[in-house]
């Protein structure tokens, strides 16, 4: 790409990105369109251009003094410590590149321009030709020079700066979980834990019965409760079903009402097909009739399903309540059992984040899921890996015109070759990225994981290595792979040195892929557009009721388990490059920084939380983060292994600190946010807690009765009645 295609993507990305802010300052003042710029602040009950903020302050950049304002606490109070705590990975990551673009680029940058190298052997800028930026990188410096000396120590300084921030942002995380977990707040989940693989009962002896004289046996003094986990899928099924029907006979009964208004005054009775495909066949019906004795007919095939499903389809997991949360966090932490099979016990997740259908697959079971689940994502990787390489080789423009001829006069138009080199690369990568993270959560889900938490983790996690592996190494291969693939292939050993001469070729492709995301991915993140117009299509086609409006604008959380890898993605690039070419540290810091400034708005306004794990993120983003580093180290010892520097082992003991830093930190904090600490739980509460309707919280909406029969449900939720709601 030359250095005309690199400014025009940058221009335009810039264009694109204020045009999106002004749609966002026009249409975020439209009260129609309240329930897609503020649905957090609604649901708080909060004014939602306000936000504490005065009258006069609300103009178009408003937002942006409320985001800058607002306090860690704010955040917390909005969205939760999960997002604080995202934050914290934000701000660390930009005060890594900012203390290291302060030394880095004041000193690199003439180093590298000022050197007058001769370019035919090096091998380290791309297909020859050696551009403007080319000449602001590590490639435009001579082989063996004492001038790598300077970008040896700059590899130091970065390195030694995110060991410092990583330290301090792992203890502030630690102590707002702390905080967290100390809330005088009762929350049912910390006087709960769950236990797996119970072992069959004893003849004579139920379900129910096995699970309390265990846990009475070993915790007599503060055992409150069990509830047998049960196959649910009946009475879930039959439950969603009676659901449908309802949100059905109140749409009837709404479009009813209005065609009183607009038609005749006797109005239309709404009418529907009783057939399954897609209600487009079998006999036409009166809808509210219809409804109705549906409800009817499923209301007591519900109860007595759950009759059943209680007494008869008990599973071999439970949760057990305290009544103290010292206790609970005890018994999650404590060997139950001589064997590893049997009487696992560990923290109860949220109430809203159990995956039921995985608590009851036993251990084994588990562990030979998570080895086929981890090798069918391996061998994703590597088949995701060959079509991501090969149309970053195919779209690169010189490959383009070399294997596919006939676009050659196409190209040679200027405005088309200009804008192909431009975009064509990036986009193609960002289609591939958008295809994978539904089937990465699938697969996560399949492994027995027990809360949706933990499953977005494992998600991000697998997430973070194909985009490295794919992205990255492939692109950065893929860039140059026709020409260096008989290499390889004659030399499978050289494909490090390979990848670290192709990276100077490659950093135009990635600054302009890092100026994509920010620019016009946050332009889209921050003015909503496609939200708000499937919002207004769903709202004039197809919502007639209240409850189908809000969850036609119902905004949902982060996203982690995307969000996170690709943050980690931009983060490993910028790493990788900083020093290779330190022009890339500038966009990292926008990025980051525009990142921060975004979120904090969407995050007071937009997101709401789907569950707390009150940090339990933090481990797998630190752990990235420095995998990020260990491979940037590892790239910066092949490059200037590639120049020829004989001082380049000097980088050996850089790479051994940052897997000694990485093993300190996972034993001094890891533990607590595996485990809850006693001292933190003894904290006192500021009301004593209402064990049943902490108890009540975990019972699923489908086995919930309206009718007040004890005895029903004496096996497996210990006699509880549960008549009307639960919420």
């Amino acid at each position: 790409m030359d250095f005309s295609s690199f400014l025009t993507s940058l221009i335009t990305s810039c264009a694109i990105f204020v045009v999106l802010m002004a749609v966002f300052a026009w249409l975020s003042r439209r009260p129609g369109n309240r329930v897609i710029y503020y649905p957090n602040r609604l649901l708080r009950g909060m004014d939602p251009l306000d936000g504490g903020a005065s009258h006069a302050s609300r103009g178009p950049f408003a937002w942006i003094h409320e985001a800058l304002a607002s306090s860690e606490q704010d955040v917390i109070a909005a969205s939760g410590v999960d997002t604080a705590v995202y934050f914290v990975f934000l701000s660390t990551v930009l005060g890594i590149l900012v203390l290291s673009g302060i030394v880095l680029l004041p000193v690199l940058l003439p180093v590298a321009a000022t050197d007058k190298p001769s370019h035919t052997s090096s091998g380290t800028v791309s297909n020859g030709t050696f551009s403007d930026l080319d000449k602001l990188s590590m490639g435009n410096v001579e082989e063996k020079s004492s001038r790598l000396w300077a970008f040896l120590i700059a590899t130091y300084w970065l390195s030694i700066v995110a060991y410092y921030l990583l330290w301090k942002a792992y203890k502030h995380v630690s102590a707002l979980r702390a905080a967290a977990l100390m809330s005088p707040e009762v929350r049912a989940e910390q006087f709960a834990v769950l236990v797996r693989d119970i072992p069959p009962a004893p003849e004579g002896q139920s379900r129910k019965e096995q699970v309390d004289s265990y846990f009475k046996s070993i915790y007599p003094d503060t055992f409150y409760r069990s509830m047998i986990v049960t196959n649910n899928e009946e009475a879930n099924k039959i439950y969603e079903e009676l659901e449908g029907c309802k949100k059905k006979l109140v749409r009837a009964e709404t479009m009813y009402a209005e065609s009183k208004t607009t038609g005749k005054p006797e109005g239309t009775r709404p009418t529907n097909k009783t057939g399954g495909f897609l209600g487009l066949t079998g006999t036409k019906v009166d809808s509210i009739e219809y409804y109705r004795e549906k409800i009817s007919e499923l209301t007591p095939k519900l109860e007595a399903e759950q009759k059943a499903t209680l007494r008869d389809k008990q599973q071999a997991a439970a949760l057990v309540f305290f009544t103290s949360r010292v206790t609970a966090a005890s018994a999650a932490q404590s060997l139950h059992a001589t064997m590893l099979d049997t009487w696992n016990v560990m923290d109860a997740p949220e109430p809203r984040q159990v995956i039921w259908t995985n608590l009851t697959i036993k251990f084994f079971e588990r562990q030979i899921r998570q080895y086929i689940i981890y090798i069918i994502v391996a061998l994703t990787i590597l088949f995701f890996m060959i079509p991501i390489t090969f149309v970053s080789a195919f779209t690169t423009l010189q490959n383009l015109k070399k294997y596919l001829p006939f676009i050659k006069p196409i190209v040679k138009i200027a405005a088309i070759r200009t804008v192909l080199e431009a975009y064509l690369p990036q986009i193609a990568l960002i289609v591939f990225l958008a295809l994978l993270p539904k089937l990465l959560l699938f697969l996560s889900k399949l492994e027995g994981i027990p809360s949706q938490s933990h499953i977005e983790r494992a998600a991000s996690g697998k997430y973070f290595y194909f985009t490295v592996l794919n992205v990255f190494i492939g692109v950065t291969v893929g860039g140059t792979l026709f020409d260096t693939f008989k290499t390889i292939e004659k030399k499978p050993n050289s494909l490090l040195t390979v990848l670290a001469a192709s990276l100077p070729g490659n950093a135009t492709f990635f600054l302009t892929f890092v100026a994509l995301k920010f620019f016009v991915g946050y332009g889209l993140e921050l003015s909503r557009i496609v939200p708000l117009i499937i919002f207004h299509l769903k709202k004039k086609y197809l919502c007639k009721t209240e409850a189908e409006i809000k969850e036609a604008w119902y905004p949902g959380d982060l996203g982690y388990a995307t969000r996170v890898p690709g943050d980690m993605l931009i983060l490993t690039i910028t790493l990788c490059y900083s020093i290779i070419a330190p022009l890339i540290i500038p966009f990292g810091v926008v990025y980051f920084g525009l990142g921060w400034l975004i979120l904090r708005n969407q995050a007071l306004k937009v997101y709401v939380p789907s569950y707390e794990s009150y940090g339990r993120m933090w481990p797998h983003m630190h752990k990235r983060i420095l995998a990020a580093l260990l491979l940037y180290q590892l790239t910066m010892l092949a490059f200037f292994g590639a120049k020829k520097f004989y001082y380049a082992p000097f980088l050996v003991p850089l790479i051994i600190s940052t897997l000694i830093f990485a093993y300190v930190c996972n034993q001094k904090f890891y533990r607590f946010f595996s485990n809850p600490a006693l001292g933190v739980a003894s904290h006192q509460l500021k009301e004593t807690p209402h064990m049943e309707r902490i108890f009540r919280t975990y019972v699923l909406p489908s086995l919930c009765s309206e009718k007040v029969e004890d005895d029903q449900f004496e096996d497996a939720l210990s006699q509880v009645s549960r008549a009307g709601s639960f919420a």
